[in-house]
């Protein structure tokens, strides 16, 4: 976990305030990112038979009927929905210091 703190000043709270709003922002763009990244997985999953998880662990372009390019693509986008989640659990883990701004 993180903890974000700002000195005490006139403006910590208001400065506190924006920071947290721009976390926010970030949070719901980075939400947004992963609906759409699992909506992708899912076209290939469905096709396949087979978890995301799956494919990487197991499966080769030999696997797939579009060989190199689909398997860049699901694979690229499974990179994408991790890199994603990885950052949301991030930011989410953000611990502002601040009982008043929760």
């Amino acid at each position: 976990m993180s903890t974000i703190h700002i000195e005490p000043t006139q403006d910590a709270s208001e400065v506190m305030g924006l920071v947290k709003g721009a976390i926010q922002n970030e949070i719901t763009k980075i939400e947004l990112g992963l609906t759409l990244a699992k909506k992708r997985l899912a076209v290939f999953e469905t096709k396949y038979g087979v978890t995301s998880d799956f494919f990487i662990d197991e499966m080769s372009a030999e696997d797939l009927e579009g060989k190199d390019a689909e398997y860049i693509r699901w694979a690229g986008e499974y990179k994408l929905q991790q890199r994603l989640q990885h950052k949301l659990d991030k930011l989410k883990a953000i611990d502002y210091n601040d009982p008043n701004l929760l």
